[in-house]
C-alpha cells in the first residue's frame, strides 16, 4: 500500500510539474522576466513558508538555532537549483512545452538518481546506497532502467525536435514557439536536468533540519519541509539576481505600472 501511494503522489507531481508553466502563456503584455519572478516569489517564497507554518510551526527556531555550515551548504544546493529552475523557463522558452519538459524533466530524474549513489561510493554513510550496491542489487538495478528510459527518451524527443525544426518555416516556427531554438534550448535545458537534481543534494545537506524537527515531535512526513525553506531561498536568491539584471537590462520592470496590460489579471494567472 505504502508503494501504491508513493507512486500516487510521484505521479501527481509529475503532472504539476509538467504543467505549471501552463497558465504563463495566458499572461499578456509581460516580458518573460516579469512573469517568472511573480511566480516565483509565490513558489519559493510565500508557498514554502506557509506549508512549514502549518505542518511545522516551530520551523523558525529550528532553522534559527542550526548550524551556519548545515545552512550555508543547504543553501549552496539551493543557489545551484535554482540556476537549474532559471534554466528550465529558458528551456521551455526555447523548445516549447513538450520537447523541453522532457529534456529538462529526463536529465533531473536521470541525474538525481545517479550523483547522489555515486557519491556514496566515495563517501560511504550508514543507510545510504552507493552506485556499485545499486548495481548488485535488485531495486537498483530497476532504477537503472529507469534511468536508462529517461536517457532513451530524451534521445527519441531531441531527434524529434531536430525533425521539427527541418520541417517548420521561419513563419511556422513562430507560430509554435515564439523563440523556438533547437541548438539554444537544448544546451540550456541539459544544463537544467542537471542543476535541477541539485534539489536532492539539498535535501541530504539539510538532513539534521529534518531531524531535528522530528525529535521536536513533529510528523516525519512533513519534516522536509524546514530544508524546504532553506533550499527554495537559494533558488528564490538565483532568480532574483538574474531576473533583476534582465528587467533592469530590459526595462521590463515597466510591465507593473503600464496601464494597457491586465496587471491584476497576470498576476491571477501567476498565483
Amino acid at each position: 500500500m505504502q508503494a501504491i501511494l508513493g507512486v500516487l503522489f510521484h505521479s501527481i507531481g509529475g503532472v504539476a510539474a509538467g504543467s505549471f508553466y501552463m497558465p504563463y502563456n495566458k499572461v499578456k503584455g509581460w516580458a518573460w522576466e516579469s512573469y517568472w519572478m511573480v511566480g516565483g516569489v509565490m513558489s519559493w517564497l510565500i508557498v514554502p513558508l506557509i506549508a512549514a507554518y502549518l505542518t511545522v510551526p516551530g520551523f523558525v527556531d529550528i532553522i534559527s538555532t542550526s548550524s551556519s555550515t548545515i545552512l550555508g551548504v543547504t543553501f549552496l544546493m539551493g543557489l545551484l537549483w535554482g540556476v537549474g529552475g532559471l534554466s528550465y523557463g529558458l528551456g521551455v522558452r526555447y523548445l516549447g512545452m513538450s520537447l523541453g519538459n522532457s529534456v529538462v524533466l529526463g536529465f533531473c530524474a536521470a541525474f538525481g538518481a545517479m550523483v547522489p549513489s555515486i557519491y556514496y561510493n566515495f563517501n560511504p554513510l550508514v543507510g545510504k546506497i552507493s552506485f556499485t550496491e545499486m548495481i548488485f542489487s535488485k531495486g537498483g538495478q530497476v532504477v537503472l532502467l529507469g534511468v536508462l528510459a529517461c536517457l532513451i527518451g530524451i534521445a527519441v524527443c531531441g531527434r524529434a525536435g531536430m525533425l521539427k525544426e527541418s520541417e517548420l518555416s521561419d513563419e511556422e516556427k513562430k507560430k509554435s514557439v515564439a523563440e523556438f531554438n533547437l541548438v539554444k534550448g537544448v544546451i540550456v535545458a541539459v544544463l537544467s536536468g542537471i542543476l535541477s537534481s541539485f534539489f536532492s543534494f539539498g535535501i541530504e545537506a539539510g538532513k539534521p533540519l529534518t531531524d531535528a524537527a522530528v525529535a521536536a515531535g513533529y510528523d516525519h512526513l512533513f519534516a522536509n519541509n524546514v530544508t524546504f525553506v532553506v533550499i527554495l531561498w537559494g533558488g528564490l536568491a538565483t532568480n532574483f539576481i538574474w531576473i533583476t539584471y534582465l528587467s533592469l537590462k530590459n526595462k521590463a520592470y515597466k510591465d507593473f505600472t503600464n496601464k494597457e496590460t491586465p496587471i491584476s489579471k497576470n498576476i491571477l494567472f501567476l498565483l
